[in-house]
């Protein structure tokens, strides 16, 4: 089975090559303001998302076909009674789009906010797990025998 990320994340790849060479500001503008990190455990990817700030009641996580959503505001502080000398903190809507492959159960994907730190976990599908398929074979003696084999996941996989 392939990685469902492995398209995707071509481009991550890409950016990150480009931070290892100091091209910084690129890789920072193309995450949007919304870096990430993702992994595999055992039958689920896990995506974090540094969203500091953030009032978690404006996170939007959503997925349409193999799309996903996620989206974020972050207000600046406003007083009518202050004379602000310095706002370099970013503020407005923020929002990422990530296109996932298949092998994925989007209908099942649990989100958290903590710390400003969002956190997506995304189960493997149950059709896209590994699993043991029964081969039948006769003998030369002509008697049917039951042989197990365990699929294997590719080191692509895991």
């Amino acid at each position: 089975m392939t990685d469902p990320f492995t398209t995707t994340f071509d481009a991550m790849d890409r950016l990150v090559g480009q931070l290892a060479s100091g091209a910084r500001t690129t890789a920072a503008s193309a995450s949007g303001g919304m870096p990430l990190d993702l992994f595999r455990a055992g039958e689920h990817y896990v995506l974090t998302m540094d969203l500091p700030g953030v009032d978690p009641g404006t996170i939007d996580v959503s997925v349409e076909d193999r799309t996903l959503t996620i989206r974020a505001e972050r207000s600046q502080r406003t007083d009518p009674d202050v004379q602000w000398l310095a706002r370099e903190r970013p503020s407005g809507t923020y929002a990422r789009q990530l296109t996932v492959g298949r092998g994925l159960a989007l209908d099942k994907i649990s989100a958290s906010y903590e710390d400003g730190v969002l956190s997506l976990t995304i189960p493997v599908a149950e059709e896209a797990r590994p699993r043991r398929i029964e081969v039948a074979h006769r003998a030369g003696s002509g008697a049917a025998t039951q042989i197990t084999a365990e699929a294997e996941p590719r080191a692509s996989e895991g």
